[in-house]
């Protein structure tokens, strides 16, 4: 199990260039370490993401000088994160602190496990300012919560309390502040006893089903049974549901 924890506590955990390139090197490392089965991220201080740090001059200044250079610093900051983030087909669980806002929400969304804080706050707030919903929110918003609760919340710049944003989808589980960060080791820890091999290829099947017809995802599934059902962990799997005791699985 590995945590990362945001750590820009002064500016509300605000991304900018180093901490893009930062994230991106640790989801790479995650995925590369099969030792590590679940991945818990959070934000240092009171919050978990504001999005992007607007107040950042060495970024305004680049995306000003080159062509096409606000695309560019996006494409080679934010968007390399969350590219890297959705890639990942090993759990990750977001623990949301407190503010998760604009690129801080797609952030959380892209994870596969949102477990709020009862103070935490999310919505989208990049309008407030006159920017655009650029980190992916425009596609990751929609599918979370409909299109038109999405536009509701970017064209309104609304922000909500943990418990409206269960209701929206847009949290997995709501606890008490205390709680947070033993929830989330908690179910870190139970991820991470699972059989590595069908976990990272039920991520991937889930994932690719829903841009793909029914008949196509029954073809991903036949491919995928013959990778896991040989597999030492299934005969470990059967031996230990026989003996009646826990399952311990190698990856294998």
């Amino acid at each position: 199990m590995g945590w990362i924890t945001l750590n820009r506590p002064e500016v509300l955990n605000a991304y900018n260039a180093e901490m893009c390139a930062e994230l991106v090197d640790a989801f790479r490392k995650y995925q590369r370490d099969d030792g590590m089965r679940a991945l818990v991220l959070t934000g240092a201080g009171r919050a978990f993401c504001a999005g992007g740090d607007v107040r950042s001059a060495k970024e305004a200044e680049e995306g000003a000088t080159r062509q096409l250079g606000h695309g560019m610093v996006m494409r080679e900051g934010m968007h390399a994160v969350n590219r890297a983030l959705y890639a990942l087909d090993k759990p990750v669980i977001a623990l949301v602190n407190g503010p998760a806002v604009a690129g801080g929400l797609v952030l959380a969304l892209l994870c596969d496990f949102r477990i709020a804080a009862r103070s935490a706050r999310l919505g989208d707030t990049s309008g407030r300012v006159g920017l655009l919903p650029d980190e992916g929110g425009a596609w990751v918003f929609p599918r979370v919560m409909g299109v038109d609760a999405a536009l509701r919340m970017t064209l309104l710049n609304e922000v909500y309390g943990a418990a409206r944003a269960r209701e929206l989808g847009l949290v997995t589980e709501v606890v008490a502040d205390d709680d947070l960060h033993r929830r989330g080791a908690e179910l870190a820890e139970e991820l991470a006893r699972r059989a590595p091999l069908a976990v990272r290829l039920a991520k991937r099947m889930v994932r690719r089903a829903q841009s793909l017809t029914f008949d196509q995802a029954l073809g991903d599934a036949e491919f995928a049974v013959d990778i896991v059902n040989d597999s030492q962990d299934v005969q470990e799997g059967v031996r230990a549901f026989v003996e009646k005791r826990r399952p311990s699985f190698g990856g294998r």
